[in-house]
């Protein structure tokens, strides 16, 4: 059966707020079982603000958080490591207001975890488990969860440009297969330079560079090194959706297929799923091996 997982021990890095532009120090400490991910700030009178769905108050080109007056910004790189690797509890400190970007990936908050140690809890973990197809639109862009043994997610990338499309903008992982970390975790964040102005304009991306974003030009990618797989974008798409769905609380046991959705779709399909009390059903006994190893992805 799994169990419940937190750290074995604190662990800190420093970085930059991608829109913010404003250094900031991280610590991950270790928490008590059922009490969830949960942020607070040092830079402000402790208040814990909770990794919820229902907390989440700006999606513009990330995902924020609020609880209380207390906001937190760009959550959705760490909320996806912390999936990929069974952590249900953690207290994550900040000394301002939002998550450090890293590269532009999942993968530095994967090795800092690891670092820092992984602990099993004395508390079977909690799952959610999809009955029913729920399914959000906007546009044209949409968002579902079937039922599922497991936990599989497929997504469609749809932008017309000369680099994008040269690359695959289709991936369909299975996590009793696939690897969080080796197979997601290192893909970055992107954007076309040429609408950096425009984020400008609108106080985001304020800290973005080349060491935190792949950037696109007009017919070929900016960073010197070149994308770290032809699927990257795509793969970063997948990152982002699997941060926005742990915001339920709890891992989800069915199938999510992303078409041309972000952070808004998909948190509007969070709080669908949570509105409809016959679209899911809490796990509170052992789940089949195969399930199992569906939510508990290899490390590498």
């Amino acid at each position: 059966m799994q169990r419940q997982k937190t750290i074995c021990a604190p662990v800190y890095a420093i970085g930059v707020g991608v829109h913010t532009g404003k250094t900031v120090r991280m610590t991950l400490r270790p928490a008590r079982a059922d009490s969830g991910i949960r942020f607070t700030r040092t830079d402000m009178p402790r208040r814990f603000v909770h990794a919820h769905a229902r907390n989440v108050s700006d999606t513009t080109l990330s995902t924020s958080i609020v609880e209380g007056g207390v906001q937190i910004a760009t959550v959705e790189h760490l909320m996806s490591a912390l999936w990929g690797l069974g952590i249900d509890n953690l207290l994550v400190e900040l000394s301002g207001e939002e998550v450090p970007i890293m590269d532009g990936s999942a993968a530095p908050f994967v090795s800092l975890i690891e670092s820092a140690g992984i602990r099993e809890l004395p508390v079977p973990r909690n799952y959610m488990r999809i009955t029913r197809p729920i399914e959000v639109t906007q546009g044209d862009a949409k968002a579902s969860l079937v039922p599922y043994d497991g936990f599989r997610v497929s997504y469609t990338f749809v932008a017309d440009h000369p680099v994008f499309n040269r690359y695959p903008k289709r991936a369909d992982l299975d996590f009793a297969q696939a690897s969080f970390a080796s197979d997601v975790s290192p893909a970055r964040s992107f954007g076309l330079i040429g609408e950096l102005p425009d984020a400008h304009a609108i106080n985001r991306c304020l800290g973005s560079s080349l060491e935190n974003a792949v950037a696109i030009g007009d017919r070929s990618v900016l960073n010197e090194e070149g994308l770290r797989c032809d699927d990257e974008f795509v793969k970063h798409k997948v990152l982002d959706a699997i941060g926005d769905l742990y915001l339920l609380g709890m891992p989800v046991i069915g199938a999510f297929e992303g078409y041309k959705s972000g952070h808004a779709l998909n948190n509007k399909l969070a709080r669908a799923v949570l509105r409809c009390a016959d679209a899911w059903a809490p796990v509170d006994a052992p789940v089949s091996a195969v399930i199992e190893q569906s939510l508990a992805p290899a490390a590498g």
